[in-house]
């Protein structure tokens, strides 16, 4: 077992899928200006790869050859409660071992929360400068993953757990920095909108503003919407902001106590906080438990359940 796989308290894996969101062999969606294009569009000999604005060419098997996704089942989980299932997209320049578990603590941050949930976190393109969605820009394609999610992570629980019981479960979408795309297109064209009970921007609105402000437009009464940002996503979170007041929805600038359905919140992390660290030291140290904390509905502990 991965050496930090074996230092989390629960039942932790790293799991192929069927329906990960890489190797992707599709197409990029276009938009008003540009037609549909290979994803991989890019030959040498043998190898295919895909050009991207900042990285260059990346190669398949190099940095979208990975269908592993984490998923963890804190000590703590409470399975005869009301819970939640955590999907974390990641940024660029990562891995799941390497940061998602021992540099930004994910895992670790929701175990030490009162939140009553699980973790699945999908491995996008490895440690590359590339935000590319691959599966998860088809049609259904994020319900298909959680789906699959469900049944796995049952094998993982055990305790007579079936994928039923996980399929119950509402989901909270958290995205980091370049997972913002993956993001974008799953509330788009994912089909999961009916299990999305919130969605968490961490310094990962560099585009894609009219997605994620349809998003709230259309589920605000179901569910809650948060994002902090450094001055590294500080437009981005602006273009959202103008977008929301055109269409008339309201949004707070504070951090309430609690966060449930139809909150609709925007916090500025301050000048010093350093993008690269925002998982781990943002608004507070381990943001993520702090946010979690804050949810209603599914504590592990309802005699800390988050009171306004």
């Amino acid at each position: 077992m991965d050496s930090s796989l074996k230092a989390l308290d629960g039942k932790a894996a790293l799991v192929p899928f069927g329906s990960a969101p890489f190797p992707y062999h599709g197409m990029v969606p276009g938009d008003e200006t540009h037609d549909d294009a290979p994803f991989l569009d890019a030959k040498n000999g043998a190898r295919r790869g895909h050009t991207t604005p900042r990285g260059g060419v990346y190669w398949e098997d190099e940095t979208y050859s990975d269908p592993r996704s984490l998923l963890y089942i804190p000590q703590g989980f409470d399975h005869r409660r009301k819970g939640a299932i955590v999907v974390f997209l990641h940024g660029n320049q990562a891995t799941l071992s390497r940061d998602v578990i021992d540099r930004q603590q994910v895992p670790q941050q929701l175990a030490a929360s009162n939140l009553n949930a699980v973790l699945v976190a999908p491995q996008l393109a490895i440690d590359a400068l590339d935000s590319s969605a691959g599966g998860f820009w088809e049609p259904g394609a994020f319900t298909r993953y959680l789906r699959e999610a469900d049944a796995k992570l049952a094998q993982l629980a055990g305790d007579g757990m079936s994928a039923q019981d996980f399929a119950r479960m509402p989901v909270i979408l958290v995205a980091y920095s370049g997972g913002y795309l993956p993001a974008a297109w799953s509330l788009e064209v994912g089909a999961a909108n009916r299990r999305i009970a919130g969605v968490v921007l961490l310094d990962a609105v560099y585009g894609e503003a009219e997605k994620f402000s349809g998003w709230v437009e259309d589920h605000q009464a179901n569910a809650f919407f948060f994002s902090a940002f450094s001055a590294s996503s500080a437009a981005g979170n602006g273009d959202l902001q103008d977008q929301l007041m055109k269409q008339g929805i309201d949004f707070a600038l504070d951090l309430p106590p609690c966060l449930e359905a139809g909150d609709v919140v925007f916090l500025d992390a301050g000048p010093n906080v350093v993008h690269n660290d925002f998982v781990s030291q943002a608004w507070a140290g381990a943001p993520l438990k702090n946010l979690f904390d804050r949810l209603r509905g599914f504590p592990r502990d309802t005699a800390k359940a988050c009171t306004p």
